[in-house]
């Protein structure tokens, strides 16, 4: 036997151990806590999603789910967390396009690929709408748009955080009617609708999700909504092209992910109890409560998806020539 050959079947052999050890692992998964990482704070879309998900996954699992929020830099602190956790299915991420699919075509300098996660599942989607606060006069898009021209940068727009589909919405909005608004980033939708409605911010684009109560409660004005075809939950409000912007859509999403080296096994078993929680009567209910749609999928359609709304933002990036360092 030469020295090549040697070489090859110790490479097999050490291959095979892997797998085996990856096999192993996967059938005594889980023996311990899991850590779900959501990147963005307490109270908003994302995390709401994660606490009911991670609930029931507790449940199913027979084992406790952390929630870990890590905010800040949008998503990207609780991302590379992610990055540097081992891959055995204990360290979870829960995260919406910014960290998984925007930031890698926005920042300049990231601490993680996001291309080397391990998708999970989708879990659910939701449409983004745009909301105005007690400081705008405006009532239709319309009264809006004209305000902004007849006071260029006067008015200011909020958003979860820079890179967050918020901000690019707002950006792609901006450009497409010819106004300039005032960027204002802030650590998630909570702390920017708590400016909205007092007044400290004039408009955002935001998930029905966290928007809606506070439009029903009359403290904010959802001016329209950016998807094809009306909300159930907010029939009276128009879209984006009924009120005047065809063909204008936005809208955002959490996905499940793992660091890199997680066992197919584990994704593929993980992806399942989403699949299943998520078409509970009690947690679409819940979901639907706040106007998220369950989503679900494989590990590889989730992968898909994930591409194909990576190359979605970034022509909207290259198109506003958005950086950030």
């Amino acid at each position: 036997m030469n020295l090549r050959t040697r070489t090859w079947l110790a490479r097999a052999a050490a291959c095979l151990l892997v797998a085996a050890a990856g096999a192993a692992s996967a059938a005594d998964y889980p023996s311990k806590a899991i850590t779900l990482i959501v990147p963005f704070p307490a109270g908003g879309t994302t995390d709401s999603i994660a606490r009911i998900v991670g609930a029931k996954l507790t449940e199913r699992l027979h084992t406790q789910v952390v929630i870990d929020n890590r905010t800040g830099a949008g998503g990207n602190i609780g991302a590379v967390l992610l990055a540097h956790a081992a891959g055995d299915g204990y360290t979870l991420m829960m995260a919406p396009p910014g960290p998984l699919t925007i930031n890698f075509n926005l920042y300049k300098d990231l601490q993680f690929d996001p291309r080397k996660f391990v998708p999970i599942s989708m879990v659910a989607n939701m449409p983004n709408v745009l909301v105005v606060g007690p400081s705008v006069k405006a009532t239709s898009l319309a009264e809006l748009i004209a305000d902004a021209k007849a006071n260029p940068g006067k008015l200011t727009f909020a958003s979860q955080g820079n890179g967050t589909t918020s901000h690019l919405t707002g950006i792609y909005f901006a450009s497409k009617v010819g106004i300039n608004i005032a960027h204002v980033p802030y650590k998630g939708s909570a702390p920017a609708l708590n400016d909205l409605i007092a007044g400290r911010i004039d408009m955002m684009f935001d998930n029905i999700t966290t928007t809606l109560p506070f439009h029903n409660a009359k403290k904010a004005n959802i001016l329209a909504v950016a998807t094809k075809k009306r909300i159930p939950s907010a029939p009276n409000v128009p879209t984006m092209a009924e009120a005047g912007l065809p063909g204008f859509e936005s809208g955002t999403w959490v996905a499940l992910v793992a660091p890199e080296g997680t066992p197919p096994e584990i994704a593929a078993r993980l992806s399942k109890e989403v699949a299943e929680i998520i078409k509970l009567p009690e947690v679409t209910s819940k979901f639907a409560g706040f106007g998220a749609d369950p989503v679900g999928g494989t590990p590889a359609q989730t992968g898909a998806l994930l591409h194909e709304e990576s190359m979605r933002w970034k022509s909207v990036i290259d198109a506003a020539h958005v950086t950030i360092e």
